[in-house]
């Protein structure tokens, strides 16, 4: 009788972490576009969500589409954030530093910490899929938008 319930017990245990453990796909346009706030972007941007931090993993990521002029404010990332870009022609700067192009298939790497921008060139569009993680549920830090002279510089 034992090993009957033992033998139920573990078959339980197991298909509730097999079931837990099971993949995943979000379909391509399963999450809603949104246009990026005004408080945090200067000009027309919208952000694709990917996926979310879960229980399980800190990380979260969005595609986002930057229409040519448009920008990030000043931001930081608590643990620090990846840009892969796919398509046009950007632009990215950390504080104190030179604004750098990117074009497709660069891969931005911002530590933790350090206060950055990024966005489009003045004269093309770019899109980019942002990856960062949560750190105490928080994953970006908005700051002051980019003034237009420094932009243009």
């Amino acid at each position: 009788m034992w090993r009957w319930v033992s033998l139920v017990i573990v078959v339980a245990v197991i298909g509730v972490t097999l079931h837990a453990q099971r993949m995943g796909v979000i379909r391509n346009g399963s999450q809603p576009a949104v246009n990026g706030a005004a408080e945090t972007f200067t000009g027309h941007v919208v952000v694709q969500p990917l996926f979310g931090a879960t229980e399980h993993t800190r990380a979260s990521a969005g595609q986002v589409t930057f229409a040519p002029g448009a920008r990030s404010a000043w931001h930081t990332h608590p643990a620090g954030q990846h840009l892969i870009v796919t398509s046009g022609v950007g632009w990215v700067q950390a504080w104190g530093g030179e604004k750098q192009e990117i074009r497709p298939g660069d891969v931005v790497w911002t530590p933790p910490g350090v206060k950055h921008w990024h966005g489009a060139t003045s004269m093309n569009g770019m899109t980019h899929i942002a990856i960062q993680e949560q750190v105490n549920g928080k994953n970006v830090d908005w700051m002051e938008h980019v003034a237009e002279t420094h932009y243009a510089k």
